[in-house]
């Protein structure tokens, strides 16, 4: 008995997925649990059934299970909730790393524009600095904008994990909602280039270059360098302040007019080499690197959007040096250390001196010598951030393995002001942290069918930095020091129930410290808080997940329910102060509840045909029942949304390829994904009058690909359109992101490894 699924098959089975998820939450989680016992139903009668498979068959599906599996299928076998994403077949797509993770399943990309924008993550409900960032298990705290997720090519990376939750020891972060790890991939004696560039709507142009070079004798070279560059001129809609002629002004919020950006121009170039030697007998591997990058940013808006300026504009560069060695037996054999280290030197200005105001149709109007757009500084940030990380592994019998992990995080940061024409002067006090995070694990794998996991963190955080001791809050300051410890610690496991049937349960008692930006700001839109408390959060996570082959079809279910019950929440809030002048500032806000769940589906016949989609709906809520602790007035707000946090959205993608196409080693690929987001409150519910409520709408975006390889992908050319229907997209308090999109990319990809697999295949085919 086999299975076969028509085209038919999956029109129905993506109607039935579109239908289930406008109804009721609880009918739509129990349709979709019954849908997937009915996909594990058939595939338990498949087997019983002892399916037979021609000589051919049984090749391909080998060969598919070599492509998909390696590192991808070995981290999604592991004890923790992680999903492995490899970018294989998008390398020559024009997305960067953050357009590719919107498609995990929890997981939400939030931008305030276009190219170069501020970007945050949301993560099962956590969001912003609650979901830490990796490059190869490197921290990338303080390396600035230009490794921003929304600025790296996807052809940086070879897959990305995405760690949901409970975060394993060996990263030695003090992540609360999961970590992001970007993983480079390993590369192959021999030399390798992968170039290519990109050019689109509102003037983008993005291009990348990667050039990698293995000698016989080990010695390792690799140079890595990429550009953004957008004038981000896309149009809006929003209410206009009109200047009168008698100087007065005028700004009527309920009409929106159209009109145009004229002051994002965005900018980076990024350039990294590393050099070292691999496999020798007093290393495994080897590398001191250098990083530098360069960024420039016009401010065109306000935190939100009513708000414009026409001058205002932000300037920067990175120096990056790294170190990174690696050797297994390392004094006593089994014994593994891996060490990293880096130094970030930011230098960034802030400038914003004009002496007119600004309104959307790019009119302005003379301040009467105050000057300022939104508060007078030419100004200069250099930020010092050391990174070091310390792994330790060894293995205990035949079935256990200890992990030892440190990390080491300081910051320093020093503001010059410019006074006036000539002059400058320096804060009195410099703002600094100081991050020491040690975890301890004990992982047991018995078999293949389970594992488990059982570990402890320690977390210590020192930071020191002024705070205003005037009743104007801006010219005196005295300096404030503070401590803090904690101790985190939880257990994960994961077991098959049958072949490929997996299912994972994850708790953790976890901390987060409280970031730079956090606590010091940006030094122009975001205000520090040298008070924060870490947050503290107990998470549980139960995963279960499905994955096998029939014939030639390989079908994949996951789902997902999450819990979280956070204390001390650092909030991201707005706010207006003096001069009418508007900040996003942070505040601990008491208890946060979170539930909820994910679904991600996905079919692929062959390599021809790969249809999936997700869906996530959460429930963050305010869990605080009375404003002070042992006192009776209730919070207004107890069980209200947290604002401004997107809850429920979806994704769903079709990918197909034709192989050999027009000539043999030519491919022409198409793929057309689309994502929904409903509408989410910018404000407590409960406050406030009803008709006044402001919500960010929901919005239904779609996207389509075309892409054609030559010669075994040697030669690329892809044509992308982003938002094809021209929707109205919004997130971050309604600060609306471009409209319709096109945009071309030509890539190269060469090298003796691809050389020679080319020939191998010939030499077969002959």
């Amino acid at each position: 008995m086999s299975i076969h699924i028509s085209p038919v098959d999956l029109r129905v089975w993506a109607l039935f997925f579109y239908v289930i998820m406008i109804q009721k939450t609880i009918i739509r989680f129990t349709a979709i649990t019954l849908w997937a016992v009915v996909l594990l139903m058939q595939a338990s009668v498949v087997r019983a059934q002892n399916v037979d498979t021609t000589d051919d068959d049984k090749t391909h599906n080998l060969e598919e299970v070599v492509v998909t599996a390696d590192a991808v299928s070995r981290i999604n076998k592991s004890a923790f909730n992680v999903v492995a994403v490899s970018t294989n077949n998008l390398r020559n797509s024009t997305k960067s790393l953050s357009d590719v993770l919107a498609k995990t399943p929890g997981l939400k990309l939030r931008e305030s524009g276009g190219v170069g924008s501020d970007m945050t993550l949301t993560l099962d409900g956590f969001s912003g600095k609650q979901v830490k960032i990796f490059i190869d298990g490197v921290p990338q705290e303080g390396v600035g904008e230009a490794f921003s997720l929304n600025n790296i090519p996807v052809n940086y990376a070879e897959r990305i994990e995405v760690y949901k939750g409970v975060v394993p020891v060996g990263f030695g972060t003090d992540a609360l909602g999961g970590v992001i790890n970007i993983v480079t991939g390993k590369h192959h004696k021999g030399w390798s280039l992968d170039a290519s560039y990109t050019y689109g709507s509102f003037n983008t142009h993005k291009s990348y270059a990667d050039y990698n070079y293995i000698s016989k004798k080990g010695l390792s070279l690799e140079i890595n360098a990429f550009q953004n560059y957008s004038d981000n001129d896309y149009w809006v809609d929003t209410p206009v302040e009109i200047f009168n002629d008698d100087g007065t002004t005028m700004l009527d919020t309920s009409e929106k007019q159209h009109v145009r950006r004229f002051n994002d121009t965005y900018h980076n170039e990024t350039v990294s080499g590393k050099i070292g030697v691999v496999d020798k007998p007093w290393a495994d591997k080897l590398t001191i690197g250098m990083g530098y990058s360069h960024m420039y940013k016009d401010i065109q808006t306000g935190v939100v959007q009513k708000v414009v300026f026409g001058q205002k504009h932000r300037h920067g560069y990175s120096l990056m040096p790294s170190l990174e060695y690696i050797k297994r037996n390392f004094i006593v054999k089994g014994l593994s250390l891996n060490l990293t280290a880096n130094y970030n030197r930011n230098i960034n200005h802030n400038v914003d001196t004009a002496a007119y105001r600004y309104n959307w149709l790019g009119d302005r109007k003379y301040q009467n010598g105050t000057l300022g757009e939104q508060s007078y500084q030419d100004s200069k940030q250099t930020g010092d951030n050391w990174n070091a990380t310390a792994t330790m592994r060894y293995p205990v019998g035949s079935t256990g393995t200890l992990v030892l992990n440190h990390v080491f995080n300081s910051f320093h940061r020093d503001n010059e002001a410019t006074a006036g024409t000539t002059s400058s002067q320096a804060d009195a006090f410099s703002k600094v942290t100081r991050k020491n995070i040690t975890g301890l694990s004990y992982s047991y794998f018995p078999d293949e069918r389970y594992n488990a996991s059982l570990f402890a963190k320690y977390y210590n955080q020192y930071n020191a930095g002024p705070v205003s001791t005037s009743a104007s809050g801006d010219t005196d300051y005295t300096k404030l020091t503070n401590v803090t410890s904690s101790l985190g610690y939880g257990a994960a496991g994961t077991y098959y129930i049958f072949e490929g049937l997996q299912a994972k349960l994850s708790y953790e008692k976890a901390y987060r410290l409280p970031t730079n930006e956090e606590l010091f700001g940006d030094e122009d839109l975001e205000l520090g808080s040298m008070g924060l408390k870490p947050e503290q959060s107990d998470n549980i996570n139960l995963c279960m997940s499905y994955s096998g082959w029939w014939e030639r079809h390989y079908f994949y279910a996951e789902g997902t329910v999450l819990y979280r019950d956070t204390k001390d929440y650092i909030q991201r809030r707005i706010g207006t102060y003096t001069g009418n002048k508007t900040y996003a500032s942070y505040q601990n806000h008491g208890k946060v509840r979170t539930t909820g769940f994910t679904l991600s589906l996905r079919y692929s016949y062959r390599d021809w045909v790969s249809v999936g989609c997700s869906f996530t709906d959460l429930s963050v809520r305010d869990n605080v029942k009375t404003l002070n602790e042992g006192s009776a007035q209730a919070n207004l707000t107890y069980k209200d949304r947290i604002p401004n946090q997107p809850y429920l959205f979806a994704n769903s993608d079709i990918s197909l390829t034709w192989k050999n196409c027009w000539m043999r080693g030519n491919t022409l690929s198409f793929t057309y994904d689309n994502y929904y987001q409903h509408e989410f409150p910018l404000y407590s519910e409960s406050l406030g009058l009803k008709d006044s409520k402001e919500t960010v709408p929901s919005q239904f975006s779609h996207n389509i690909s075309v892409s054609y390889s030559i010669r075994g992908g040697r030669y690329n050319l892809s044509i992308d359109c982003q938002n094809i229907t021209d929707e109205k997209l919004y997130d971050n308090f309604s600060l609306q992101k471009p409209g319709r999109a096109f945009y071309g990319k030509v890539r190269v990809a060469l090298g003796d490894r691809q050389m020679g697999h080319k020939r191998s295949k010939r030499n077969k085919i002959l």
